[in-house]
């Protein structure tokens, strides 16, 4: 049953059905908050060894013989940087490890570049004009960063391989106030793409006019896959930019955020030799070292980056099932009505939906007047204006399975419920 073939009595029948529906499903009662991608609490569960790791003094010590409760290696312990590098295949020396968070790493990255400039340019403080390019839909927190220093953002519409290149790489060639591009290459936030191989290399290769352009590679979500048999793979981004002769032109962020404890992780950035010296010349200044007992609880919990592989497949069990019975009610509900498109994600966290042009705001405020918030329409595009009002990100990850079941039941009659309004003009 398409709604496009529906006469005007025959929807305003089944509004009145919908309707109806809608206050069943407000009479429940449902209280879910799936704004974000958190983590369930049998996620957590499975890294409480951590907080055993370290039991007394004789085990504080790296294997360097570094007293972690002290002072000192203020880019982080050896073996947190060889656990990082083997999951990016890079080298150690092209790693410094952070603190908890890699937002922070991309905000003062990019704060710095606005006070004290990189590659010997003007500090972007002193420019008329700066601009990041951004795929949409994309990360909000991203979005934020950018917003928050005032940087201009331009949408660049994301497709099944990654951010549309034929006008990556026009913008960045004739632009030289265009100064980065914020990326997510596997299982993108919130469409779930993985970069194609062509896309990867076309960015590495990349002519732009700024000589301090950057692109920010946000790999989030680089061991969040929900099949063993089916990962996301793409190719390694430091390395393609040194053969396509840009070895400077792009920082890798990574944290164990979703890994081990969100909030309580560990962060690091990768990058090239010059980058990597610019970015500890300035870290000096900021910090004498990073929380090592932290990095060194890490160590002893995951031991290399084969277990961090073998523990990311038991995040997927408990990951799995939620995405399945989304993706199985979506279907079941709006997959003949020809009224809505989505993806069907093989890693990370989330589900990119998309409602006929001009619904997302009423479909979210239906959702969130029946006890279901979700992340605010909008959120997946700067300044939060999705300029056709469509696009809804669903976070499957905390709730139960059977939550899920019942939240995507109601998400699927508000749909329904605000698709036939706009059509009647309601």
């Amino acid at each position: 049953m398409k709604f496009s073939e529906l006469t005007k009595s025959q929807l305003e029948e089944l509004y009145a059905e919908t309707k109806a529906k809608y206050e069943e499903k407000k009479a429940e009662g449902i209280s879910l908050n799936i704004a974000r991608g958190k983590p369930a609490p049998e996620q957590l569960d499975l890294v409480m060894g951590m907080l055993d790791c370290l039991s007394s003094h004789d085990l504080c010590k790296a294997q360097d013989g570094t007293d972690c409760r002290n002072y000192g290696v203020f880019d982080g312990l050896p073996e947190m940087k060889q656990i990082f590098a083997d999951l990016l295949e890079v080298k150690p020396s092209n790693i410094i490890i952070f603190g908890n968070s890699s937002l922070n790493i991309m905000f003062d990255i990019i704060s710095r570049h606005f006070t004290h400039g990189a590659a010997g340019c003007t500090p972007w403080s002193q420019l008329e004009k700066v601009k990041f390019l951004c795929p949409v839909p994309g990360y909000d927190r991203h979005f934020g960063v950018t917003e928050y220093f005032g940087v201009e953002m331009i949408n660049v519409p994301m497709n099944d391989e990654g951010p549309d290149m034929d006008m990556v790489e026009d913008l960045v060639s004739h632009d030289d106030s265009i100064k980065g591009i914020w990326c997510i290459p596997v299982y993108s936030n919130p469409g779930g793409v993985v970069y194609s191989e062509k896309t990867v290399k076309r960015l590495a290769a990349l002519k732009p006019a700024a000589k301090d352009f950057r692109i920010f590679w946000d790999n989030a979500y680089f061991v969040h896959h929900l099949y063993e048999e089916d990962q996301g793979k793409i190719p390694e981004i430091l390395s393609e930019c040194a053969k396509a002769g840009n070895p400077d032109l792009v920082y890798e962020f990574c944290s164990t955020s979703k890994i081990s404890f969100p909030g309580s992780g560990v962060s690091a950035v990768a990058a090239s030799e010059t980058n990597i010296k610019e970015i500890a010349a300035r870290l000096t200044f900021q910090t004498i070292g990073h929380d090592k007992m932290n990095q060194l609880r890490h160590v002893r919990f995951f031991k290399n980056a084969d277990a961090v592989r073998a523990h990311m497949m038991e995040h997927a069990k408990l990951l799995r099932p939620k995405f399945e019975v989304s993706l199985k009610v979506l279907e079941r509900e709006l997959g003949d009505l020809e009224i809505a498109t989505w993806t069907k994600p093989r890693g990370g966290y989330f589900i990119s939906f998309d409602a006929m042009d001009g619904c997302a705001k009423r479909i979210v405020s239906l959702c969130k007047e029946a006890g279901m918030v979700l992340t605010g329409a909008g959120a997946t595009f700067p300044y939060k204006k999705d300029p056709n009002d469509r696009n809804i990100r669903i976070a499957p990850s905390f709730p139960k399975v059977e939550e899920i079941e019942k939240a995507m039941e109601l998400f699927c009659v508000c749909v329904k419920l605000a698709t036939i309004e706009k059509i009647l003009g309601k």
